[in-house]
């Protein structure tokens, strides 16, 4: 029995460095016609349930600095067929929108990093797979770590 454990062990690791071992990359497709894939090797931590990954979608424009701007989509968690991974999609961006504060027309415009509107879209943390978004051409990803103090808190009763 304990000889059968050892082999399947072996076996599982084996075919776990065949299938996915140095190229990471392997079950996650190219991008397609006007999309871009962006992806994301994050490093191993030693309890990786404190972290969370914020990954943030948007376009770097020339706008002016007073107003908030965010643009209109969703990106999507698809699974891989056949694989069982998960990869991030943004199909389209839609409109910007933003605030109507007047601003001087003669103050210089300014770069600045426009994401999609809505709730941070927050991913588990998993050093063991890559991070992979497709979005369309002329997006950006960009993430965030998000880390959990490891010690709970108790909440006060009322």
């Amino acid at each position: 029995m304990r000889m059968f454990f050892c082999c399947m062990v072996f076996l599982s690791v084996s075919f776990a460095n065949f299938t996915f071992g140095q190229d990471n990359m392997k079950a996650f497709p190219p991008a397609g016609d006007g999309m871009a894939r962006f992806v994301l090797d994050l490093v191993e931590q030693d309890d990786e349930s404190l972290f969370k990954v914020e990954l943030i979608v948007g376009k770097t424009l020339e706008l002016d600095e007073a107003n908030r701007y965010f643009f209109a989509g969703s990106l999507k968690e698809e699974t891989i067929e056949g694989w069982g991974f998960p990869k991030y999609v943004l199909k389209e961006i839609g409109p910007m929108a933003g605030t109507l504060i007047a601003v001087d027309p003669t103050l210089p415009k300014v770069k600045r990093f426009i994401a999609l509107g809505g709730d941070p879209f927050l991913i588990r943390y998993n050093s063991r797979l890559p991070v992979v978004v497709y979005v369309p051409e002329g997006v950006e990803v960009r993430y965030r770590i998000w880390r959990a103090d490891p010690k709970a808190k108790e909440m006060e009763k009322r």
